[in-house]
């Protein structure tokens, strides 16, 4: 259904870092970084889409965050989602709600929410039973 996501950012090397990590963790590998352009994106090891790209805007303005816009990332784990997220604070995002189960959307629904310092709202969630 979803050939790519891209995210406008304003500082490429500060939202490289945070993202390559954050993709490294969820298990994604980097297609490409092109400094130049700036943008980069990454890819699960066994399909080649859909990819998850950042980058500055191609008009040349500044890049700013929707709202009611949101990427929610699919973690293997809720250890997955806890490490993102203690990660993800401690690097500048902002927190919009902390890791734990919401059952009203199901009852192994696991997940956190935050800003990252470009105001995107990101979701990481696991919708596996705990092991």
């Amino acid at each position: 259904m979803i050939s790519h996501i891209c995210i406008g950012v304003n500082d490429f090397e500060r939202a490289y870092k945070f993202y390559a990590t954050v993709m490294a963790e969820l298990g994604h590998i980097l297609k490409f970084c092109d400094d130049e352009k700036p943008w980069a994106a990454w890819m699960a090891p066994d399909a080649p889409r859909p990819l998850f790209l950042i980058g500055k805007p191609l008009d040349g303005d500044t890049a700013s965050a929707g709202n009611g816009q949101m990427v929610a990332l699919l973690a293997k784990t809720r250890q997955t989602v806890d490490r993102i997220y203690e990660y993800a604070i401690a690097n500048g995002a902002r927190d919009e709600g902390q890791p734990g189960l919401r059952p009203h959307y199901h009852a192994d629904y696991y997940g956190t929410y935050f800003r990252d310092a470009d105001g995107n709202k990101l979701c990481i969630c696991c919708h596996e039973p705990q092991v």
